[in-house]
């Protein structure tokens, strides 16, 4: 039986280099002093920022100088951290499709992307400030009022905490844990399912949110048990990675289950379920990732280039990148 595997370097999205400042942010003074040589991360409300393609075919962030949004630090606004002496924020700033440059900084030339489409290509520092600011700025226009008497809140520690105006406690973001598990035989053979709202071909690894009072690995064996009727063992943890869509913490585990106990499919969250031999996922995984739009009537890319056009009829079709599900399969496939 050859059951253990790791993976091979962090999920796309759980890279970062940029100094989160948790110690300063309750400073007001030095969180002033930050401002004006600062630079921005700007977010529209479909979570897109603007990008560069680098020389090496990764993606960064086209941050903007903080004078370009006043003297002063504006409403809303959020630290998403230091590195090497320069602060970068995030800012909320109206859609790119529909802005003009009056005021918003827009630049009808900028390439503007989401994380669902391009986290996977952005480089650490990059993937780092938009996870981060997506999450924040979303958990801000979410927890508008107070949780427990409904009053108004109000943002602070640069962006961190929000204070009750009524009762003054204060209240932190929140991260819903998400279990994410590849369940495999031991051998050569990994569990695969897919949602009934996916496209056709689609498939991926089991996952489901962790219900109160219940751990991590209790989560697992429930999890597979309800959405494709098996029995799991051999729990083990692999990694975790952010997934601010809006608040998820996606921890990453494996598990043995008998392929030949019969699946019972949970009625409207799973379509099909399906045992695929390892040489199998490794041409899926070579073939490309599932099919992300790149702007108005274009099709997909998958890795490497692969373009497959929009309804394409593909029998196996994996998580991309930007998803720490790519990282599992793809850790379990080169494991054999």
């Amino acid at each position: 039986m050859r059951a253990a595997f790791h993976l091979d370097s962090l999920p796309r999205l759980s890279r970062s280099t940029v100094d989160r400042r948790e110690q300063v942010r309750g400073d007001p003074d030095h969180v002033a002093a930050t401002w004006p040589l600062a630079r921005v991360v700007r977010v529209d409300p479909q979570g897109r920022t603007p990008v560069s393609e680098q020389p090496d075919g990764s993606l960064r962030l086209v941050d903007s100088p903080a004078r370009d949004f006043g003297d002063g630090i504006p409403d809303g606004a959020v630290l998403l951290g230091e590195e090497e002496g320069t602060a970068y924020w995030g800012v909320r700033v109206p859609d790119a499709d529909s802005a003009n440059d009056a005021g918003s900084g827009f630049s009808s030339t900028e390439l503007w992307r989401d994380l669902r489409i391009s986290g996977g290509e952005l480089d650490a520092r990059s993937a780092g400030l938009l996870t981060t600011a997506v999450a924040l700025l979303s958990w801000h226009e979410r927890a508008r009022f107070c949780a427990r008497d409904g009053s108004p809140m109000r943002a602070i520690k640069a962006g961190w905490a929000q204070l009750c105006e009524a009762n003054d406690h204060e209240e932190y973001p929140r991260t819903d844990p998400s279990m994410i598990c590849l369940v495999h035989d031991g051998a050569d053979r990994v569990l695969l399912a897919r949602q009934p709202i996916w496209p056709a071909g689609r498939y991926s690894v089991l996952a489901g949110f962790v219900e109160a009072g219940e751990s991590l690995e209790a989560c697992v064996a429930r999890e597979c048990a309800e959405e494709v009727g098996v029995s799991v063992s051999t729990i083990t943890y692999l990694g975790s990675q952010p997934w601010p869509f809006p608040r998820s913490l996606m921890i990453g585990f494996s598990a043995v289950a008998d392929p030949d106990e019969s699946l019972r499919l949970q009625e409207g969250e799973i379509e099909n379920a399906r045992w695929v031999t390892r040489q199998e996922l490794r041409e899926a995984l070579e073939a490309g990732d599932w099919m992300t739009r790149e702007g108005e009537g274009s099709g997909a890319r998958g890795v490497g280039g692969t373009a497959f056009e929009a309804g394409e009829d593909r029998d196996l079709i994996l998580p991309g990148g930007v998803s720490i599900a790519r990282a599992m399969l793809e850790a379990w496939a080169a494991a054999g």
